[in-house]
């Protein structure tokens, strides 16, 4: 808790870490000789580079929110909660299904563990609540970016959302060649046994537990819209006849898309989107049900609709200019192929405290780790997934990805940073070793 007690005093917000990153790059463009009015343009070149993938991201967290917060959903969450007997128990269950959901998509296992956390704390008051909310941010702080949801191995996999200057660089790459390789699957493994381990022996006894109570949490039960349909436009929000239209039709499309692509291959963002809006709509039943869903979602956007387009500026900054030709120099120089796979992930791990973002951290760091691994030639999905499993080390102290959960939970970070600081402690050199290790049988 005193580390924790550091953390929220010297922190400041994550918007803050981007715009130093932005001074940072622009001190060391011009400290190569990049000219001062040059980085001015390729900035506000860039500033909007990312607005297609800006909106992909929020999408992924409304899809994430609608779909756990719907009926059926919540009645699935209410039987989940009464699995777990034991304060303990309940960390480690919670800790497990944040990182097996976070596999398939960051935004469900962000939204739904937190509601299945409030109802597992009304269950069993006496759980330690500090502790189960950390185990239910682990899907983030770990896996993560190693399954289906991972943000960098879906824009590669798209060929629309690859920036045009990192496309020649890298090609398409498909998900058979980053997440499901037998590495990445291994890698994901040992690394969810080893945070549930961790979550539940460091979880206090019963009798030791700071409960939600403790802490002056309450939660009110979130109850349905029941009025009655007036008039004929409430009836039509009302009504599920189109909804389970336009959701029928959405579903043939990407069943369209799995026969036209092949399987897996279907899979980037937009496809990922539109599965989980398609789902949201059946789910919800009525337009009404399902839009104020979408209202209750978007706040919890509001970071990534606001940070992303300073990352876009920074990546203009960087790949536009003779600095990305320079970091790329330095990652050749200052490696070998034995190391490299050590110092992409410490790299990464660090950057991600300046831009704690899966994918628009990608967009800034492919350039040149890409062009560095081809230089030495390194197997480009597995530096993908190096990336992947890095940059999920530093979300474990920065608060930017908690914000949805600690929304839901009502609780500070600095509550929470304790138990995700031990994590860190443990996962860091486990992480840089496997990755380093599986380079080596590829």
């Amino acid at each position: 808790m005193r580390i924790a007690d550091a953390c929220e005093r010297w922190f400041p917000d994550a918007f803050v870490f981007a715009l130093a990153a932005i001074v940072l790059v622009f001190v060391a463009g011009v400290s190569i000789g990049v000219a001062p009015a040059t980085l001015v343009a390729e900035f506000g070149g860039g500033f909007w580079s990312l607005v297609n993938f800006t909106m992909q991201m929020a999408l992924v967290i409304v899809g994430g929110f609608v779909v756990a917060s719907s009926p059926p959903v919540a009645r699935l969450t209410s039987r989940l909660a009464a699995i777990p007997k034991t304060g303990r128990g309940a960390v480690a269950f919670v800790a497990a299904f944040a990182m097996l959901s976070s596999l398939i998509s960051w935004g469900l296992s962000l939204i739904f563990t937190g509601l299945l956390v409030r109802e597992i704390t009304r269950r069993l008051p006496r759980v330690d609540y500090r502790a189960i909310g950390a185990a239910a941010y682990l899907g983030l702080g770990s896996v993560w970016a190693l399954g289906l949801s991972s943000s960098a191995a879906l824009l590669q996999a798209t060929k629309s959302s690859i920036p045009a200057s990192l496309l020649p660089i890298t090609g398409v790459i498909p998900l058979t060649q980053t997440i499901f390789l037998w590495q990445n699957v291994t890698l994901a493994a040992v690394l969810t046994a080893l945070s549930i381990v961790i979550a539940y022996f460091s979880a206090p006894r019963d009798e030791d537990a700071k409960t939600a109570a403790a802490m002056g949490v309450t939660f009110e039960p979130m109850t349905a819209d029941e009025t009655r349909a007036a008039t004929p436009g409430e009836r039509a929000e009302n009504s599920p006849i189109l909804s389970v239209v336009i959701a029928l039709l959405m579903l043939a499309f990407l069943l369209q898309q799995i026969r036209e692509k092949g399987g897996f291959a279907a899979l980037d963002l937009n496809n990922f989107n539109l599965t989980f809006l398609a789902l949201g709509l059946l789910l919800h039943w009525r337009p009404r049900s399902f839009l104020r869903a979408v209202g209750k979602s978007v706040p919890a956007t509001a970071g990534v609709l606001i940070q992303f387009p300073f990352y876009g500026g920074i990546f203009g900054m960087i790949s536009k200019t003779p600095i990305a030709e320079r970091l790329a120099d330095v990652f050749v120089h200052f490696t070998t192929h034995n190391t490299f796979p050590v110092v992409v992930a410490l790299y990464s791990a660090t950057l991600g405290m300046f831009v704690p973002s899966g994918g628009g951290k990608w967009v800034i760091e492919a350039p040149y780790v890409m062009a560095a691994a081809k230089a030495w030639h390194q197997h480009l999905g597995w530096t993908v997934q190096t990336y992947n499993a890095a940059e999920a080390l530093p979300n474990l102290i920065n608060p930017f990805w908690m914000l949805p959960l600690m929304g839901i939970l009502n609780v500070k970070a600095r509550d929470l940073a304790g138990y995700s600081i031990l994590q860190l402690m443990v996962h860091a050199p486990v992480v840089v070793f496997l990755c380093w290790f599986f380079a080596r049988t590829l």
